[in-house]
């Protein structure tokens, strides 16, 4: 009986290890696994933890004092001191420190954001040439079944002496060259199934992609340009860095006003016994309040312009990046329409070719001529549908850089 579980879960271990995985299903992985964006996603919680260490009164001050020798006073010897003192920023500092955290908190989930859409489109990068090797192997598989077919045919042909026997060798040939490189795309796949891997954090062996196949739909001109400087991480942090550096300038104008700071003194006053005294041996409690007067400006002033000077920086940067970001998309959106047309140029291509491949498979049938013809068409129709599929997979890598470009992927 444990023999039997045994092998049933190791059948079913085998059974998970290859089953496929459509692009959703590896972005699902990669979110729950990829070291780099948990490791982004990290470093937002602890942002978030921050926001909770500011904003926050410094902690109060208590002191406790015993005099060897004690103070005399009217009403009796001080014995001991007690002291509690807080010190309160001026007006609105602790709000706006608050808020600065905030921001960079939210700054920090759109790195994760950033880094997210990044690994999508680098999942497509990887994925979809993968089902274009896939298809590749298909071609070459129904070349070798309509080869036999047509090995079939021609041996047939040669033993009612109606073909040559070269018909047949340059089958052999061509059967062999198919062998071949499917051996050589399979060979292929592994690197690609790496690269998944590595974002998945899986084995290559446990990578296999599918079910879905390379059909490319027409995409209408302008496709989510409108989108392109909304909603994109990276723009919104430049964003968030430029109002958490004005909000900088809000605190450090706050820290260079006074502060102010209230205390209360409690002191153990002794009775005097040499005679009677109201309120002999009364403790004494003396409320106080101080005021801290920055008189040095010079680290203020210094603060204010570097905070200036950072707003200025962000404001390049990010017209720096709205002009990446404009001309990746042109360059993209170029890559898509290239590719629309060579897709159209393969299709025309295949249907005229596949319609000469029977004409000439018919005169070959009734005439065991022009055989070499046929063969060499048969091998341009499988060349075609190879282009195709690679023009569709750099298309799909295209229209997956235009998603990541306008934050649109998910």
């Amino acid at each position: 009986m444990k023999k039997v579980i045994f092998v049933c879960l190791c059948a079913l271990l085998v059974c998970s290890s290859t089953t496929a995985q459509s692009l959703d299903d590896l972005f699902v992985s990669a979110l729950e696994q990829n070291p780099g964006l948990l490791a982004k996603y990290k470093a937002f919680e602890i942002a978030l933890e921050q926001v909770d260490q500011t904003g926050v009164l410094p902690d109060p001050t208590f002191s406790a004092g015993y005099f060897i020798s004690p103070v005399e006073t009217r009403v009796g010897p001080q014995r001991a001191k007690f002291s509690l003192s807080q010190m309160f920023p001026w007006f609105g500092t602790l709000k706006a420190e608050k808020n600065v955290s905030a921001l960079r908190a939210d700054a920090r989930y759109q790195e994760f954001i950033e880094a997210r859409n990044l690994i999508y489109f680098n999942l497509s990068s990887a994925y979809y040439p993968l089902l274009e090797l896939n298809d590749q192997i298909e071609f070459e598989k129904s070349n070798i079944e309509i080869l036999e077919t047509y090995k079939a045919i021609a041996t047939i042909k040669y033993e009612n002496g109606q073909t040559s026997l070269t018909d047949i060798l340059r089958i052999e040939l061509m059967l062999n060259e198919s062998s071949t490189t499917i051996q050589i795309l399979e060979k292929e796949k592994y690197p690609l199934k790496s690269m998944l891997g590595s974002m998945v954090n899986l084995p290559a062996e446990q990578i296999q992609v599918g079910p879905d196949s390379l059909v490319w739909e027409p995409i209408a001109v302008g496709y989510k340009k409108d989108s392109l400087l909304i909603d994109n991480p990276v723009l919104t942090k430049l964003e968030l860095n430029e109002a958490t550096s004005k909000a900088q300038e809000s605190i450090i104008l706050k820290r260079g006003l006074p502060k102010v700071g209230v205390a209360l003194d409690y002191m153990v006053v002794g009775e005097r016994t040499d005679m009677e005294l109201p309120d002999n041996g009364k403790d004494a409690i003396m409320p106080m309040i101080s005021l801290s007067i920055p008189l040095n400006r010079k680290p203020y002033k210094s603060a204010f312009r570097e905070a200036e000077l950072q707003q200025e920086r962000i404001a390049l940067e990010r017209l720096d990046f709205t002009n990446t970001l404009t001309t990746n998309y042109e360059m993209s959106w170029f890559e898509i329409e290239k590719q629309q047309e060579l897709i159209r140029l393969y299709e025309d291509q295949l249907r005229d070719n596949e319609q000469i491949l029977r004409l000439l498979m018919s005169e070959y049938s009734n005439s065991g001529e022009e055989f070499e013809e046929v063969l060499r068409v048969q091998r341009k129709v499988i060349d075609i549908k190879k282009k195709r599929s690679n023009a569709i997979a750099k298309g799909k890598i295209a229209l997956a850089k235009i998603d990541y470009l306008t934050a649109g992927n998910r």
